[in-house]
């Protein structure tokens, strides 16, 4: 038995050595390992045998089956690193060539500017404040100087979430999250907030669109005036539109607001010389401001004899599409990554 057995060990080692590929190793292994392989025909009549024979033959068989497994283990490394040789000299890497640019994100041009607005805000000491987008009618209506019936609601075409009866709606200006504000602060001391976010309106076109952005902001302390208002203004616009941007005011109506002004900037396209862009006027309108009606005061619990403040608001689409001339307002919306990825050059601009 063990003259037998050391037969089919030197029989494996000759015949390995002109294996070089894994499907012949595997063919091999198979015909000394496999279920009817030679080394397992060695223990086929062991049933035949006395426990002695028995145990003289297992040990054996192990043995030689322990050394024949390990000489195919070494000669599959062998193979697979000749393999591996192999293939590392025929596909040579030239690492001196220039690599391909790796695609990266970009910010939406939404989130850019309404970043720009929320960094200058919050340097000059302003609250980032964010409101539900589903609203009262009170809420966004009412506690406005905006009373059931009141002429300025057919301004804003509003989706009522069932009818107007149920008293809630989809907010139609974020100026909604400013009553909020003054709500919640139930000492009534000063308030220094904007309010950016989505509101809804049943628009649709190029300038408009059903669902946009808008940024709106409330100073509330003692001795506000107009100046204040300005001042803040003048420097947001120079801010967001370039150093060299005028500021204009025009009287204007807004029920929240006496006195309200309508407030336009220098065209950015000509510098204010007069274009297509602007209609040879050299301004662009760009929100409305104004004082805080003290209507509105009143219903929040403060006192309009004691403190004063000033209110604007502005689209934030309609800022993203001045700075970075986009002439459609349904393009930023359109989920088109050839529009988006363009915007980090225009930053660099």
């Amino acid at each position: 038995m063990k003259e037998q057995a050391e037969s089919i060990k030197s029989e494996v080692v000759s015949s390995i050595k002109n294996v070089n590929t894994l499907s012949d190793l595997a063919n091999l292994k198979a015909k000394y390992l496999g279920k009817t392989g030679s080394i397992t025909e060695l223990t086929k009549n062991m049933k035949d045998l006395s426990i002695e024979e028995r145990k003289n033959v297992g040990q054996i068989t192990n043995i030689l089956k322990n050394e024949v497994t390990e000489i195919f283990e070494t000669r599959e490394r062998e193979i697979n690193d000749a393999i591996l040789n192999e293939k590392l000299s025929k596909e040579v890497i030239d690492v001196t060539l220039p690599s391909k640019k790796i695609k990266r994100g970009s910010l939406h041009p939404m989130t850019r500017i309404t970043e720009e607005f929320e960094d200058f805000f919050v340097s000059m000491g302003y609250t980032v404040y964010d409101g539900p987008e589903i609203e009262s009618d009170e809420n966004c209506f009412q506690k406005l100087n905006i009373p059931v019936g009141h002429p300025a609601r057919d301004a804003q075409d509003t989706f009522y979430l069932s009818n107007e009866v149920e008293k809630f709606l989809l907010r139609s200006q974020t100026s909604t999250a400013q009553v909020r504000a003054m709500e919640e602060n139930v000492d009534k001391g000063p308030i220094r907030i904007v309010c950016p976010g989505k509101v809804y309106r049943r628009d649709e076109d190029a300038t408009h669109s059903h669902q946009f952005m808008q940024i709106e902001g409330l100073v509330i302390d003692k001795n506000i005036s107009m100046a204040d208002l300005k001042g803040t203004l003048e420097m947001m616009m120079k801010r967001v539109l370039g150093e060299k941007t005028k500021v204009r005011f025009r009287p204007s109506y807004f029920p929240f607001t006496e006195p309200s002004v309508e407030v336009d900037v220098t065209c950015f396209k000509c510098g204010g010389k007069g274009c297509n862009l602007c209609k040879q006027t050299g301004w662009i309108e760009v929100l409305g401001a104004g004082m805080v009606h003290p209507d509105v005061l009143t219903m929040s619990g403060y006192d309009p004899k004691v403190y004063q403040g000033f209110a604007f608001g502005t689209g934030l689409d309609r800022m993203a599409m001045f700075k970075y001339g986009i002439p459609d307002i349904r393009t930023i919306y359109g989920n088109d990554i050839r529009f988006i990825e363009q915007f980090d050059r225009k930053d660099e601009d």
